[in-house]
């Protein structure tokens, strides 16, 4: 019986610590991250609706109607944690794509708040959804005609919300794509006996 008391003693204080550890990075993911260095990504986001990409114009308006290549279609996104939050700005411009307490989507210079950071959820579609960080549960979202839809009227599964990554047109990885060597190594005699025994 005592013995039977430890074991379930030890696997409570276990599942105890498991618990601790994931509450701890899951406070540390909504935390802004000063310290690490941050990743910078320049791309463009396609919109599966419109079938055109997002893009910040000089008068601060968002919309999804840019050809691929436009200048103000390229944006940097900014990492703001080491979890999947960033921070989306027009490289042209220099506005970050910000959202509003009415669920519109407006440019901003300072993007320091978290009203400016959305998190990056995969979908099983290969598509991406980005969902405010300050209004949980609104999402960055278009119609088929590249108007900025208000996140209150948006949900995930929804297709104004998906959005694909694409390298701005003409610009190139900075590692270029190697071809596979294929290296024929000399067989040693353990090599030779190995593959003599499994040819038997």
């Amino acid at each position: 019986m005592n013995y039977i008391t430890s074991i379930l003693g030890y696997l409570l204080l276990h599942l105890f610590v498991i618990c601790l550890q994931a509450q701890h990075v899951r406070e540390q993911s909504l935390v802004t991250d000063q310290l690490s260095r941050r990743l910078i990504r320049t791309y463009q986001l396609y919109s599966r609706t419109s079938g055109k990409h997002v893009q910040i114009l000089a008068n601060k308006k968002i919309n999804a109607m840019a050809e691929d290549g436009d200048p103000h279609a390229k944006l940097i996104v900014e990492t703001d944690t080491f979890g999947s939050r960033v921070r989306i700005k027009g490289a042209e411009t220099g506005y970050y794509i910000c959202m509003n307490k009415k669920g519109k989507l407006i440019g901003k210079t300072n993007g320091r708040g978290k009203d400016c950071v959305f998190s990056e959820i995969v979908l099983e579609n290969n598509y991406t959804a980005l969902q405010n960080v300050k209004y949980e549960g609104w999402f960055m979202a278009f119609t088929r005609r590249g108007r900025p839809r208000k996140g209150s009227k948006t949900r995930q599964h929804q297709r104004e919300v998906h959005f694909m990554k694409r390298l701005p047109k003409g610009h190139h990885t900075t590692e270029p794509h190697k071809r596979f060597e294929f290296i024929n190594y000399p067989f040693n005699r353990r090599s030779k006996r190995t593959r003599y025994s499994s040819s038997r």
